[in-house]
């Protein structure tokens, strides 16, 4: 009998927590119909070229081909579309990033405004430049809060 036993390289990282929020004068569901739809982050991330996904609802994967060349390929663990928020899990990337949870959330603002948040929870590659944690949290911040400015111009 073998002594293999069931593991998994997935884990909940601990390194480095970012969110980056805007507020837009567009419907709850109108941020959502953008920021909601896990296959269509190309939307407003201008650096990705495609994406594609495989399957439905929580457990399906996606590949992110960015314009550079760098991937990523990412599992959507939870989607609730009334609750307005999913959150994700890279499985493998050529980016300097080890490990990674996402999450994204829209709620009201207010009439006709709502506010959409994407934090992230994340661990730099073992190699790489951003192996320091306080240049590796500038990297992601950066990187969220240009993106939500995209849906902050999308939706204006």
């Amino acid at each position: 009998m073998s002594d293999l036993q069931p593991n998994t390289r997935i884990h909940n990282p601990t390194g480095v927590r970012i969110e980056s929020t805007v507020e837009v004068p567009a419907s709850p569901q109108a941020t959502w119909e953008l920021v909601g739809d896990f296959g269509g982050f190309q939307r407003f991330i201008t650096a990705l070229e495609c994406t594609q996904v495989t399957g439905n609802g929580p457990g399906s994967v996606r590949h992110k081909t960015f314009k550079d060349g760098n991937f990523a390929i990412e599992q959507l663990n939870t989607y609730d579309a009334q609750a307005m928020s999913m959150t994700w899990t890279l499985i493998h990337t050529s980016l300097p990033v080890g490990n990674l949870w996402a999450a994204m959330e829209v709620i009201p603002a207010g009439i006709g405004r709502s506010r959409a948040t994407w934090t992230i929870q994340a661990e730099p590659a073992a190699v790489g430049e951003l192996q320091n944690l306080k240049a590796f949290g500038e990297f992601l911040q950066g990187f969220a809060d240009g993106a939500m400015a995209e849906v902050q111009r999308l939706l204006a």
